[in-house]
């Protein structure tokens, strides 16, 4: 259906529907049956299967390749999801969930290890790169072909596959009103979140593997469509080697969970590891270090949260997890997004023990939270260590201005909706009331005392049109070999402000067009309205 000749985005309607793509046969071979060595030929191997990797692979296998991809972690079908976090974490999530950076705080990064790799796991959150990001890229790395009008079509491509759509108020919750009702009484920008979903119902467990295939994760899309264009996907199969001859890649090694081995001979390489994995198999093979940025320019979007006791009920476990957004400080660097969940979740994340613990938790119905993530300046980086990694990250000066800047504003907001306690996630400062905000005004807040995650990974191996600035060209080709390129956010710039799966994916497609020496996909549906969030152009970076 369309309106007015676009594509619908807002209301009950684009909501509504079938959650997936039906595949006429599930082409996956899993890996635990390899013991010994298997060859096969393709034109194009694709590393990953994730928001860079699965794209690619689909376009690709519909523009006539023959495509395999490889995958570290397994195929899990809807009916394997069973919307409880402490099963799902260990399931669907990189060591567990227990991914941590080192440095002057630790930060908790969520990886996905699954087909459609951390698209299983997310919110659902879709953003278009911010213009004014942008215009930096053009400016700083010299990526002046990747404008939003060049970048439109591949948007409206994937937009229309993923059918990014805006959450209805209805399926939003009441933890996203009850912040929506703060913002609204003091003032502030904000907006319902667009996000890749049909069907969904609001269980309130999109980071856990949705229950219901509502949420547009790429293993129900791409992966499906790769499928039916021929495609074949290899699960745990960790690719190991990159083997170039000539100057050009010609196969690719991965060893098997069944202990065996996978060749793969072609000569098309699309690694999309993610921004953890990518630089570290590029590096193991000795491709991509002549600039040496490869496995530096880590960015993340460090992330905290404030929870609040309301009298309402406000029930957590109903509704889109992340379903609204604030973005009236995000010149400061700040954005607000939600962060519900269900008991367990906040049982497990709720920075109290013991009878306090308790008594919060029977109160659960009364409980809201909501995040506070800040776009960084600082960068990190990544290695290799003990055959797994090691990453490095210090939270700056600015970020963490910006996380007392932004607890702050969070707190006002939840009194400002009606909430009599609020809790702010800082180590030795404890509870606020009655609006009294003087107690975090005067904590000395130390990076270490805050509790932290980290989301958007970025940068590690990314595109500078110049060879000195970045380990991949304005093409995503890896300098110095033919036939190797990176298509997931090792290769995207800087921080984005938004969550980035929306832009890996529309540079993946942008990327395949390209291989595929097709002009960009110009009859697709413009949609009848996106998000624009308030981002600006992006501070210093390092690097």
């Amino acid at each position: 259906m369309s309106r007015n000749g676009r594509r619908p985005t807002v209301g009950a309607e684009p909501n509504a529907g079938a959650g997936y793509a039906m595949p006429r046969e599930v082409r996956v071979e899993r890996g635990s049956a390899i013991a010994g060595e298997r060859r096969v030929r393709a034109d194009a191997c694709v590393i990953g299967t994730g928001a860079g990797g699965a794209p690619v692979a689909k376009e690709l296998a519909e523009g006539g390749m023959k495509v395999v991809m490889l995958e570290d972690g397994e195929y899990f079908t809807t009916d394997d999801f069973t919307a409880r976090p402490r099963e799902m974490t260990s399931r669907l999530y990189h060591s567990a969930g227990q991914v941590t950076t080192i440095g002057n705080a630790p930060i908790v990064l969520p990886l996905g290890r699954a087909v459609g790799g951390s698209t299983v796991i997310n919110s659902g959150t879709s953003f278009r790169t911010p213009p004014p990001v942008l215009a930096m890229w053009g400016e700083r790395f010299g990526l002046e072909q990747l404008t939003p009008e060049a970048l439109d079509p591949f948007f409206r491509r994937v937009e229309r596959i993923q059918n990014v759509v805006q959450v209805p108020e209805e399926l939003a919750g009441q933890n996203a009103l009850v912040v929506k009702r703060g913002a609204d009484r003091l003032g502030w920008h904000g907006d319902f979140i667009y996000r890749n979903a049909r069907g969904c119902v609001g269980s309130g467990v999109c980071n856990w593997g949705c229950p219901t295939s509502g949420k547009q994760h790429t293993g129900l899309t791409y992966v499906p469509l790769a499928w039916n264009a021929g495609a074949t996907t290899f699960t745990g199969a960790r690719a190991r080697r990159i083997v170039v001859e000539g100057g050009r890649a010609r196969r690719v090694e991965a060893s098997t969970r069944g202990g065996g081995r996978l060749v793969v001979d072609c000569d098309r390489v699309i690694v999309a590891g993610g921004t953890i994995q990518t630089p570290l198999l590029l590096r193991r093979n000795g491709l991509g270090t002549a600039s040496g940025h490869l496995g530096r320019n880590l960015s993340i979007h460090p992330a905290t949260g404030v929870r609040a006791l309301l009298d309402e009920d406000v029930n957590m476990a109903s509704g889109v997890i992340q379903s609204y957004y604030i973005d009236e400080f995000a010149g400061e660097g700040i954005m607000f997004e939600g962060a519900a969940g269900p008991p367990d979740y906040i049982a497990m994340s709720f920075p109290f023990s013991g009878e306090q613990h308790r008594e919060l938790m029977l109160r659960y119905r009364n409980l809201s939270q909501f995040g506070l993530m800040v776009s960084d300046a600082s960068r990190g980086s990544v290695r290799e260590r003990a055959g797994g990694f090691l990453i490095r990250y210090d939270l700056g000066r600015r970020e963490l201005a910006a996380f007392r800047r932004g607890l702050e504003l969070l707190c006002e907001l939840y009194f400002a909706a009606g909430a009599k306690v609020v809790f702010p996630a800082v180590e030795g400062l404890g509870e606020l009331r009655d609006g009294d905000l003087g107690p975090l005004r005067r904590h000395d807040i130390r990076p270490r005392d805050l509790t932290l995650l980290a989301f958007h990974p970025l940068g590690t191996a990314r595109a500078a049109a110049h060879p000195e600035q970045g380990v991949v060209d304005e093409n995503l080709a890896v300098r110095g070999v033919e036939g190797v390129y990176v298509a997931d956010g090792s290769a995207v710039p800087s921080s984005l402000g938004v969550n980035p799966q929306i832009t890996i994916m529309a540079l993946a497609t942008r990327l395949a067009f390209q291989l595929l020496a097709a002009p960009p996909p110009l009859d697709e549906p413009e949609p009848e309205s996106i998000a624009e969030p308030r981002v600006p152009r992006p501070h210093a970076l390092a690097g």
